[in-house]
């Protein structure tokens, strides 16, 4: 990441023990680019970091839990849905310096495509909104250029997993 661009992080809260500014490692962060058809779920920040603005569902992975799980996890506390994990899109690091180079924060961000599978979205834990939106309507929630980027590759291998998946067909 870009110095001087603030740090795309999973919520800041304390867990026992940990700190999050100043760590002394990274942090694995995970998020999760769910599809519903042809619409995308965004979630709005309820809690710091960056309050009040729009991203995708996502939170920090516990000890144990694989990615897969810890995303799973993170969208059905933030939104209350089921989902199944598809893939790994991308991995993005997020790291903010003070001035003396100092790492405030340091992520590294594992992005998923999971589809939707049941439940109706409703804001929980730390998401203060959710809504679905259509990929052509994005700009309006100003998503960080990193997840605008992370989006459009997941959109292109969800495209390209539906064309090349077996035709059915059905007899008559």
């Amino acid at each position: 990441m870009k110095r001087g661009v603030p740090a795309i992080a999973p919520s800041q809260e304390r867990e026992p023990g940990v700190d999050r500014r100043y760590p002394e490692r990274p942090i694995v962060g995970v998020g999760v680019l769910v599809f519903r058809g042809e619409e995308l779920l965004l979630i709005k920040r309820g809690k710091p970091p960056r309050v009040g603005q729009w991203s995708i569902p996502g939170g920090v992975q516990h000890l144990g839990e694989t990615v897969a799980e810890a995303g799973a996890r993170e969208v059905k506390e933030e939104t209350g849905i089921e989902i199944e994990v598809k893939e790994v899109i991308a991995v993005v690091d997020s790291i903010s310096r003070e001035e003396g180079e100092r790492v405030k924060y340091h992520y590294t961000l594992v992005d998923l495509w999971a589809e939707w599978r049941a439940g109706e979205a409703k804001a929980g834990d730390d998401a203060a909104e959710v809504v679905w939106v259509a990929l052509d309507r994005l700009a309006p929630y100003r998503l960080w250029h990193e997840t605008v980027r992370v989006i459009a590759l997941a959109a292109e291998r969800r495209k390209a997993a539906a064309e090349s998946a077996p035709a059915i067909h059905m007899l008559r």
